[in-house]
């Protein structure tokens, strides 16, 4: 059979984009719902209570980690078709993509400060500038990266696991002084400044299983995932991820204490992530146009960069001190009904925002201020390196 044409292709990336967009938000909206933000949020406190407890157990099992690992993988994908469109331009890879994920971290620097200290825009710029230059290596070395990277994760794992099973049980402690509840912006910014050593520990922690699902995510396309003559290879995945990963993944994560919880994010829902990318991919491999469902998934995808920093002001705005504050307003009997209506609306929010500037801009706002700024940096003409699925957060 022959491939899809690159519109039906990207079309289906568009709605994997849109559902990882708001799969992070279904993760990080328990984050600002706690009263005591991130750091209350590790620490156990501003928990459900009653038979909401059990609810919000299952409700953050189901986002946690696969998203974003969904979102990982689409990185890999956006950056293999920016190679593609270098090189059937005649360009050297990579080129100036170094100024691109510079811009990134840029982006990331000033969201991680101003709005969100579980920021991953800085991430995925460090691990996008690295595996940029893997790509331009063979398929073979790209293998022993992916190999090495799945190694070097495990074994940094199985150490915070051993740290973790070894450690006295704790209490949870309220943060105190609390700044997300009492102090105003700026106080939360000198806050996330003070500690962005500890903030920025996982981008560290991750930077491996990044690697290799950028890695993974480029060497699926290139298998043509997408396309309709690779039903087994699809399938593989959804087994592998949905049939096996995904009961695993409830099991760690509900029973499991702290530990299965870590096991969970950074063990099985990467692989949660595979099997749910397969399923998009396969419903949309025959060509069909998205329903209803997939086009409000597509404006949210094209728009990925915009999208997620627009969810993370509106959260902020509402849940914050210095805005609404509603967390400081929640106990264990009103924050999970209180954070469902929160991420209905504010997805809600997304979906409109971004068909209704789609129909007036071919890209989201904070998508054209980079891809701007980057054809400054490069003194590129108007077309660049640019690919079909600029939109991505790449």
């Amino acid at each position: 059979m022959t491939s899809l044409s690159s519109s039906h292709r990207y079309a289906a990336l568009d709605v994997m984009r849109g559902a990882a967009i708001l799969g992070t938000l279904a993760t990080n909206i328990w984050i600002f719902t706690n009263v005591g933000g991130l750091v209350g949020y590790i620490n156990g406190t501003g928990r459900a209570t009653g038979g909401w407890a059990p609810v919000q157990a299952v409700l953050q099992q189901f986002a946690q980690g696969k998203f974003l690992g969904l979102l990982t993988i689409m990185f890999g994908i956006g950056l293999v078709i920016q190679q593609r469109s270098a090189q059937r331009r005649g360009r050297r890879w990579p080129g100036g993509y170094p100024w691109r994920a510079g811009l990134l971290m840029l982006d990331g620097a000033l969201h991680f400060l101003l709005f969100t200290e579980f920021d991953v825009l800085i991430g995925y710029a460090l691990t996008g500038l690295i595996v940029a230059f893997i790509l331009t290596t063979g398929i073979r070395a790209q293998r022993v990266w992916v190999a090495c990277a799945v190694t070097v994760h495990a074994a940094m794992l199985g150490l915070v696991v051993a740290a973790l099973s070894s450690a006295p049980a704790r209490e949870p402690q309220p943060l105190s002084p609390n700044p997300y509840a009492d102090g105003s912006f700026w106080d939360l910014v000198v806050f996330r400044a003070d500690h962005v050593l500890l903030f920025r520990l996982e981008v560290l922690f991750i930077l491996p299983l990044s690697i290799a699902l950028f890695l993974v995510g480029a060497h699926l396309y290139g298998a043509r995932v997408l396309d309709p003559d690779r039903g087994d290879l699809r399938r593989r995945l959804m087994v592998a991820g949905l049939a096996i990963a995904l009961p695993l993944d409830f099991a760690l994560g509900l029973f499991g204490g702290d530990v299965g919880l870590i096991l969970g994010r950074y063990g099985t829902a990467p692989v949660v992530a595979l099997g749910l990318l397969a399923a998009i991919a396969h419903r949309y491999a025959d060509g069909r146009e998205p329903g209803p469902a997939g086009r409000a998934l597509s404006g949210v995808g094209r728009t990925a960069l915009s999208c997620y920093v627009l969810q993370n002001i509106l959260c902020s705005i509402v849940c914050y001190g210095w805005g609404f504050g509603l967390a400081a307003r929640l106990n264990g009997a009103t924050v999970v009904p209180a954070t469902i209506v929160l991420f209905g609306a504010v997805s809600a929010t997304l979906i409109v925002v971004s068909r209704l500037w789609l129909r007036r801009f071919d890209r989201g706002p904070l998508e054209g201020l980079t891809h701007r700024g980057y054809q400054r940096l490069t003194r590129a003409d108007r077309n660049g390196v640019t690919a079909p699925v600029a939109s991505s957060i790449p």
